[in-house]
Parts: structure tokens; C-alpha cells; sequence
């Protein structure tokens, strides 16, 4: 069971002394994905129903194809973090890799995990410009109305999830990056013993896209 990704983690003196389990994932590339799968099986479903000769059989190649790349790009990609270890959930492949291994967690263009000389992306924490200058925006008039509220006026709420103690208010993306750099600061690296990653690539994605590809192939190549 994993925490909600907007709590923060529980103190080294709580229960267990640890960080708890965090989950990581878009919400907009869930959203995303989900709207896609439903255009494709409305179409795909149509196209079977309704089609004549090859249609049917190019529409069941074309899902074949389709649904599992959605799928992998938008619904898998995931990031799971605890004190020990993260676990990274990319379109094709899983990397898992303890904290001892890990150089950095850092953004760019994309958010990346840098272990010795490899460099993995974590699809699921992506940056988003917008986002942070929408948090930069939101700051600025919480701090505002903070300058001119009435000291009489009744307390302020509670800091919303995903601000920092002085106010500031940060993208989903920038708050997950400081959290796995928290983790990743408690873990030293020795060169000499680093752990080397975990991959296992994601057949279930792969076998039935490749499959739907070749299909596709003989059946273009007949018409």
C-alpha cells in the first residue's frame, strides 16, 4: 500500500523509522491514455462490425498494435520509491535499483536518474514548464494576499499539499524531484561496490505490439 504522493514522509522517529512507500504517476498521461483507448476500441469496434472484406482483420491487427503502445505510454509508466530502493516503470522496461547505486535525480528536459555511467529516464515525472510557472503564479498571489490580510481576520488555512514551509507553492513534477532527492542524499555511493541496475523488459508490451506490427505487414503485403 503506498502513501498519497502529496503527504509528506513520516519522521525518522514514527512508526518503522522510515520513509513510506510512495507511488509516482502522471495524472494527465493517465487521462490521456484512457481517452485514447476509448477512441480506438470506438473505432477499432466499428471498423470490425461494420467493415467488408480485410477491414475487420486490418481493424483487429490495428488494435493488436495500438492498444498495448497506449497502454505503455501513458498508463504504465510509474516511479516507486521507498528507503531502500526505486523502481522505475518505463514504457518497456522496469529498472530497479538500490538508493547505494544511485548518483542522482535530476531534470532537464526530462527527469533522469543517473547511476555511474547510465542514465535512465523516469517517463512517469514529467517537466512541465506550464505547470511550474502556473506554481510560480499561484505563489505569488497566496503571498499577496497574505501581505494584506486583517490581523484580525480568522487564521489562514492549512498549507496546501506540494508548498513548502515558507509558502511556496511547487509543480507536482518539482515536489516528486525533491522527494527522491531526499531519499537519494540518505544513501552514500561506493564506486567500488556500486549495485548494478535491475532491468527486466516488458514482454507483455512488446509480444503483442510486435505481433499486431507483422500482421499488419502480411496483411498489407496480400491486398
Amino acid at each position: 500500500m503506498t502513501s498519497p504522493k502529496h503527504e509528506p514522509p513520516p519522521p525518522a522517529g514514527g512508526p518503522g523509522g522510515g520513509y513510506a512507500d510512495r507511488a509516482y504517476r502522471s495524472a494527465a498521461g493517465i487521462s490521456g491514455g484512457v481517452l485514447l483507448l476509448a477512441l480506438a476500441g470506438w473505432l477499432g469496434g466499428d471498423a470490425v462490425a461494420r467493415g467488408t472484406g480485410s477491414t475487420p482483420w486490418l481493424a483487429l491487427a490495428g488494435l493488436l498494435l495500438a492498444v498495448p503502445l497506449i497502454i505503455a505510454f501513458t498508463i504504465r509508466p510509474a516511479v516507486f520509491a521507498n528507503d531502500e530502493q526505486i523502481r522505475v516503470r518505463n514504457p518497456f522496461r522496469t529498472i530497479t535499483l538500490p538508493w547505494s547505486g544511485v548518483d542522482a535525480v535530476r531534470a532537464s528536459y526530462s527527469t533522469e536518474l543517473m547511476a555511474g555511467d547510465r542514465k535512465f529516464q523516469l517517463w512517469a515525472i514529467p517537466v512541465s514548464l506550464r505547470a511550474r510557472k502556473r506554481a510560480a503564479r499561484q505563489t505569488a498571489r497566496a503571498q499577496a494576499g497574505s501581505s494584506r490580510r486583517d490581523p484580525f481576520a480568522p487564521p489562514a488555512p492549512r498549507r496546501r499539499p506540494g508548498s513548502d514551509p515558507d509558502g511556496t507553492i511547487r509543480a507536482y513534477s518539482d515536489q516528486a524531484l525533491a522527494e527522491l532527492r531526499e531519499l537519494c542524499d540518505k544513501h552514500e555511493v561506493d564506486p567500488e561496490s556500486r549495485p548494478a541496475p535491475a532491468i527486466r523488459w516488458a514482454y507483455e508490451v512488446i509480444a503483442p505490439a510486435a505481433a499486431g506490427a507483422v500482421v499488419l505487414i502480411i496483411l498489407f503485403s496480400l491486398r
